[in-house]
């Protein structure tokens, strides 16, 4: 999960997240896959960037 703050001056209802109204200034919690979808509006600032996801490991082939 990442963490994201309102940069807005007067509060917002945010539909992504179940209609709740958001105060200027208030850090939430947003899902890791939503977090671009936040920041790249000027209101939304990143607090917590989303956790990076390790690449899957590759099987090791014949002969490797």
């Amino acid at each position: 999960m990442a963490k994201i703050r309102l940069a807005a001056d007067e509060p917002r209802i945010v539909p992504w997240l179940g209609h709740r109204t958001v105060q200027p200034d208030e850090v939430v919690t947003v899902p890791d896959d939503d977090f671009d979808a936040y920041v790249c509006q000027d209101i939304w600032q990143a607090v917590e960037s989303p956790k990076s996801k390790a690449a899957p490991k590759r099987a090791a082939k014949e002969g490797d």
